[in-house]
């Protein structure tokens, strides 16, 4: 349909205000938001995702894309909520940037790429405290706990709340992802974590991986 696929033209060229238009206008035209949704938003974002890994945009065109997404989700969810309606969540995912490091713009991109991939996602904002973090993963039942760390000084809060987790006996409760900067693979292993996203696109595919019941929507 020629409106989603300007839609998913619009994320790719990162145009909030052009993605907004549009995804009022296919509202406009009956079009159900869920279809928007699947076939105008999540195609442009796999798209952006695939020009990523292979070179063809950089991380400014990503957090333009994942904007124009955020944006137009702001419009369709209260109409879905107002129907009953909603992409059935394949996961609960609970994400957080650590104490200490006040960077949001990865953990954004996952967060939204999350989403739109079908995950829940329970976004704790940034500079977490590890009792945070600890408390999400009792109250919420999610099924995966991600922490971003940008700085290099603030990573070993990542081991903190891994091994806070198991003393208070919650570790068995959730898979545990961790991203930034300074993560390499070597220190998500020393650390404990279940996997090291090295992008938004990797913690993706690495999420699915860890949930494998999951269906690909993404």
């Amino acid at each position: 349909m020629a409106g989603l696929e300007e839609i998913s033209q619009a994320v790719v060229d990162g145009w909030s205000e052009k993605t907004v238009e549009l995804t009022r206008a296919a509202l406009k035209q009956e079009i159900p938001p869920l279809d928007i949704l699947r076939e105008g938003l999540i195609p442009g974002l796999k798209k952006v995702g695939d020009l990523f890994e292979k070179g063809d945009l950089f991380l400014f065109d990503m957090v333009r894309s994942a904007d124009a997404v955020t944006s137009s989700l702001k419009v369709l969810e209260p109409i879905l909520q107002s129907r009953g309606e909603r992409m059935e969540a394949i996961s609960r995912f609970c994400i957080g940037t650590v104490h200490g490091d006040i960077h949001t713009i990865g953990k954004d991109i996952v967060a939204t790429m999350l989403r739109v991939a079908g995950f829940e996602v329970m976004d704790l904002g940034a500079d977490v405290p590890t009792q945070k973090f600890l408390n999400a993963v009792k109250e919420s039942n999610s099924d995966l706990l991600g922490m971003s760390a940008l700085l290099a000084s603030t990573i070993p809060v990542q081991k903190e709340v891994i091994e806070k987790l198991t003393e208070q006996e919650l570790r068995g409760r959730v898979k545990v992802m961790v991203g930034g900067a300074p993560v390499t693979e070597k220190w998500a292993e020393s650390i404990g974590a279940d996997a090291r996203g090295a992008n938004a696109i990797d913690a993706v595919r690495k999420a699915k991986q860890l949930i494998a019941r999951c269906p690909q929507v993404y």
